[in-house]
């Protein structure tokens, strides 16, 4: 039996090939098309600083190396696993950072993965309230809705 990839694994195969046998430096369309990541994207972490500096040709226009392009799949892959710009920073200083200790990554993914449960346990409940209401609604031709009546009594269930 063979393992199957996820479905961006082949992806990461194509642009890992791409990157392999690019020149660089490379515009800006070249970078976002690289790594998956937007120009306006691109542009955006670029002025939060999360590229460094970034090197300019003699018209101005921006030019990326291997290594930015690197760093911006590092965020995007980030960026899919949820992690906010902040957490993201804080991760591409502290992968940068050779003399890193993990405790340091972990505490950002450990915070983050808290988070998601938190979230995740929160969409439940309201999935699990929805659900309930929708087994009162008869959904029939009357005008008489629980749904809207729980909704239109929203104050009353409010915590004090």
């Amino acid at each position: 039996m063979t393992e199957s990839k996820p479905a961006s694994a082949g992806l990461e195969e194509s642009l890992s090939g791409a990157v392999q046998s690019q020149d660089w430096p490379v515009s800006i369309g070249v970078a976002a098309r690289l790594s998956g990541v937007s120009a306006k994207m691109l542009r955006h972490y670029e002025s939060l600083g999360l590229l460094g500096s970034v090197t300019r040709s003699g018209n101005n226009y921006r030019q990326y190396s291997e290594s930015d392009v690197h760093t911006l799949r590092f965020i995007r892959r980030a960026r899919d696993m949820g992690f906010s710009l902040e957490a993201i920073e804080e991760l591409v200083g502290l992968w940068h950072n050779r003399r890193r200790n993990s405790a340091s990554v972990k505490r950002i993914a450990q915070k983050h993965h808290d988070d998601l449960a938190q979230r995740i346990e929160a969409l439940q409940s309201m999935q699990r309230s929805l659900h309930s209401l929708l087994c009162l609604c008869p959904g029939d031709e009357r005008p008489d809705c629980p749904i809207l009546d729980d909704l239109e009594n929203a104050e009353s269930s409010k915590p004090s």
